[in-house]
């Protein structure tokens, strides 16, 4: 059984920074991969970055490299916490944010290699 809870949305003006948290925990196996989603209303869900926890590999999408960054806290723990640090931000960031946790091994890019999703966290940037 995996947990996931996301926390940290809010409204923030256009340029202005969010940090996202996820804690995630899992009962009786460890998950290989935690990332970060979003969809905005009427959009797919978008990949945004991830986390390998074998060898602490991060990977972000194109769109927001260089303004999002993921950091990691416990990693080594059953209970682990993501962070998304997301600066610059403009109006196209508002969506709802999701955490998601993967079994697989690589850093997968599209919604299908996650097998656990949080609720997500409601972000709107105010141009």
């Amino acid at each position: 059984q995996v947990q996931l809870v996301e926390s940290g949305g809010g409204l923030v003006q256009t340029g202005g920074s969010l940090r996202l948290s996820c804690a995630a925990s899992a009962r009786t196996f460890r998950f290989h991969v935690l990332g970060w989603f979003r969809q905005a209303p009427g959009k797919e869900r978008q990949f945004l970055g991830a986390f390998r926890f074998s060898d602490g590999t991060t990977g972000y999408a194109d769109s927001v490299k260089g303004r999002f960054t993921i950091s990691m806290d416990n990693i080594k723990n059953a209970e682990t916490t993501m962070y998304l640090q997301m600066n610059a931000l403009k109006p196209e960031d508002t969506a709802v944010y999701y955490c998601a946790a993967g079994l697989q091994s690589s850093l997968i890019t599209t919604t299908r290699g996650y097998n656990y999703w949080g609720q997500g966290t409601q972000v709107s940037v105010s141009s």
